[in-house]
């Protein structure tokens, strides 16, 4: 493809002649660029692309793209990041263009809320693709994509082999870096949709006035046509008067245009009836909790948006598969023990008080906070489990390169009441679970599905729903072999 091509709708400048010039392929890493290549320099926040112009083109970029530099061989841009996500958009046919695209983000329920909508156009026959947090799924595959929103070349990459095979609807989560870094430049999105913003990645963006406008700018008319928003949340709701794109609302505490009554909880379903935008009918789906009430309404927004009939979204929330790690909930002689990804102060905060609602007895709480990221949160998780559970276990989580007991003691200033401190999470789970008894309930926070511990930049493995099946095998194992009454 010619450089003029590939850079089509982008303003540049650059010599007459390097217009004219094929590119192979194109490359952000200077490590692997190969002959014939378009070099992309971008900013990191520790590494500058521009620093290795000369090795790129040394070892046979047919030219560089930056928004900094000037000279031979040199397209000039005002965003180096605007140009790599056009350039990968063209690169790969357009593709998005010819999909159905739903765009979800918010600090928490993204990929919940993706899952509902994929499952519910898949009950209406759609082929349909999803890209998140758990990967990347259509027809049946799931590819790793390493982080919620891919970066561009990638990104528009399997958009096209979507395209290929016949996907018409892509449902994909749109994380706040991937908003503020440009990546998902020159996709318009059918549908947009915001469930929440609530404290998480200050680490990366220093204030939550940054963060909320990174999730907020999502919202104009260059980057959808629809906006649907939960009216619950303060932030989403300044979006119902002051954007340039159309908005639908739901919600369950403040007016809305898709709202919930006569809602029951139980720990293996919620029922409710829906208005939706006038239209009445009754919901039952296995997914537990008033925030997975708001995914809910927010999938059958979208999916009503997109014309389903409202029979295909009930029996496809009927059947709604739950997603691995969101309140997976485990039931044994009376005891319930609830694992979930809940990282962030609100996500906690919502996990335990949907299960307090349901607990008989103690509620137990089990978390800890990842190193090298958001700090301020610490105190402030430690503060709500502690104050809304009857017990905490306060463990480790991903250290990456702290040291856990430094996360943990940032934990404790905001602990109070009855707690146990255990730095191996594995050994933490098996206290906490010998410390349950009939009629409470054990949360564990944090780690949802992952299958790893991030520790010193290596990647061991580890899940807590494998520990926590592994202590209910020895405990079995011990009754057979008449080691424990029981």
């Amino acid at each position: 493809m010619k450089v003029k091509n590939l850079l089509k709708g982008l303003e540049f400048a650059c010599d007459n002649e390097i217009v004219e010039r094929e590119i192979q392929d194109i490359s952000f890493d200077s490590n692997s660029v190969k002959e014939g290549d378009l070099f992309v320099a971008l900013k990191g926040s520790k590494v500058d692309g521009n620093d290795f112009v000369k090795v790129a083109l040394s070892k046979g970029a047919a030219c560089v793209v930056s928004d900094s530099l000037t000279g031979e061989n040199i397209i000039k841009v005002d965003d180096a990041r605007v140009a790599f996500s056009l350039a990968s958009k063209n690169f790969f046919g357009k593709a998005c263009d010819s999909l159905c695209m739903i765009g979800v983000t918010g600090t928490n329920g993204k990929t919940t809320t993706t899952h509902i909508i994929s499952q519910i156009l898949e009950a209406s026959d759609c082929k349909v693709g999803i890209i998140g947090t758990e990967g990347i799924k259509y027809n049946g595959r799931v590819i790793e994509s390493g982080m919620t929103t891919p970066d561009p070349y990638f990104l528009h990459k399997v958009l096209k082999d979507m395209k290929d095979e016949g996907i018409k609807y892509v449902v994909m989560e749109a994380s706040a870096h991937a908003i503020a870094l440009k990546k998902l430049e020159g996709i318009k999105f059918a549908i947009g949709v915001l469930t929440n913003i609530t404290e998480d990645h200050l680490d990366y963006f220093k204030t939550m006035e940054s963060y909320s406008k990174a999730k907020l700018d999502f919202f104009d008319k260059d980057n959808m046509k629809l906006g649907i928003v939960c009216s619950d949340d303060p932030y989403a709701r300044t979006l119902i008067d002051n954007t340039n794109v159309p908005i639908l609302s739901y919600g369950l505490d403040n007016p809305s245009d898709i709202f919930a009554v006569n809602l029951k909880k139980k720990f293996d379903k919620s029922c409710f009836t829906c208005n939706c935008m006038d239209e009445i009918f009754d919901v039952s789906t296995n997914l537990v909790g008033k925030y997975n009430v708001e995914n809910t309404l927010a999938a059958i927004a979208v999916a009503r948006v997109l014309d389903v009939p409202v029979g295909l979204i009930q029996l496809g929330l009927l059947y709604v598969r739950p997603v691995e790690g969101r309140f997976n909930v485990l039931s044994l002689k009376g005891k319930n023990i609830v694992i979930d990804y809940a990282h962030t102060p609100d996500g906690l905060a919502n996990v335990i008080q949907t299960a307090r609602a349901m607990t008989e007895k103690r509620l137990i709480t089990l978390f800890g906070c990842g190193g090298n990221r958001d700090r301020l949160k610490r105190k402030i998780m430690g503060k709500i489990a502690s104050e809304n559970s009857d017990k905490v276990y306060v463990t480790s989580d991903n250290p990456r390169f702290e040291e856990p007991n430094d996360i943990i003691n940032e934990i404790l200033d905001g602990v109070s009441g009855d707690y146990v401190v255990c730095e191996n999470r594995a050994k933490a789970i098996e206290m906490a679970l010998d410390d349950c008894g009939e009629g409470d309930t054990l949360i564990i926070a944090g780690k949802g599905s992952e299958k790893y511990q991030d520790i010193k930049g290596e990647k061991i493995p580890y899940n807590d729903m494998e520990e926590v099946h592994k202590y209910l095998k020895n405990k079995l194992t011990q009754i057979k072999g008449g080691k424990e009454d029981d």
